[in-house]
């Protein structure tokens, strides 16, 4: 008798973890935002990562690093926040981290990062990155490799954070982060090579646009000669949004890029990338 509940329990769970996710944020069940509040699940979805509620989420947070005390003063000013567009709320949560390590030991600060930036939470591990991006005592370069494992990981939201986060950074060194970055599109790691590619993109989305990849993104070919037949749907969408962001700007520079690059490959992950990457230029 004293098994079924815990058989119960355990197939809830398994459901919960293979769900879809809903289409809209009131179809969300409500064990689901439950978990997605205690930060026990990650989000499945775009509509279940915006339904997440960040405060609360930090509240319970700082609970389980057993910073109360601490962080109080944090949590007050927080929930006097008028804003609430998530691509605020997060770098305004990380800014708010970084403040507060600076009163505590570096073995301590290293131990709350760690805890925030390998939380099960995909909404933690957002913080963690602009944690990285937003640290005035880290250049370029380190906030690069720094930024890797967030690159790399398996969610999509932590993924499109890891560039986000510091694109401030490298639209101030356009041509240290290409250099930088030329090693990653290298990678093995599709993921590593889309965040080289997507971190440089002139306008890209929901981020600030580089008005010196705007007016002169030949600056970024070193990246996307080395991708342009790449077998990753996930990096072709990239560079093809690439390139379809410099033609707003250079249209007769991506027309000439492209006309060269279906010359030296035919091939069809070439053929899918500048197609896509010319879809703006054939509306007009």
């Amino acid at each position: 008798m004293t098994k079924k509940p815990v058989q119960k329990l355990q197939a809830t769970l398994d459901e919960v973890l293979l769900r879809k996710g809903a289409r809209k944020v009131e179809e969300i069940p409500e064990d689901v935002i439950k978990l997605l509040q205690k930060g026990q699940i990650q989000s499945v979805n775009l509509t279940e990562w915006l339904a997440i509620d960040h405060l609360q989420l930090l509240s319970v947070i700082v609970d389980e690093l057993d910073l109360r005390k601490e962080v109080d003063p944090m949590l007050q000013r927080c929930s006097q926040w008028s804003e609430t567009r998530i691509m605020k709320i997060i770098p305004a949560i990380a800014s708010e981290w970084l403040q507060l390590l600076e009163t505590f030991s570096t073995n301590d600060q290293q131990r709350i990062f760690h805890g925030l930036a390998t939380h099960e939470s995909d909404s933690v591990r957002c913080w963690a990155a602009y944690m990285i991006g937003l640290d005035p005592q880290l250049g370029l370069a380190e906030k690069l490799e720094t930024m890797r494992p967030f690159a790399a990981d398996a969610h999509f939201g932590v993924r499109e954070i890891s560039w986000m986060a510091v694109r401030e950074s490298l639209s101030q060194e356009v041509m240290e982060a290409i250099t930088f970055l030329a090693e990653w599109v290298q990678e093995e790691d599709p993921n590593i090579r889309r965040f080289a590619v997507e971190a440089t993109r002139p306008r890209g989305v929901w981020a600030k646009h580089i008005p010196e990849l705007k007016e002169n993104p030949e600056l970024g070919l070193p990246l996307l000669e080395a991708v342009k037949a790449d077998s990753s749907r996930y990096v072709q969408d990239s560079v093809a949004n690439w390139l379809n962001d410099a033609s707003k700007t250079k249209p007769d520079w991506v027309q000439q890029v492209c006309a060269e690059w279906l010359e030296r490959s035919n091939s069809k992950e070439t053929i899918r990338i500048v197609t896509r990457a010319q879809r703006s230029l054939m509306k007009k």
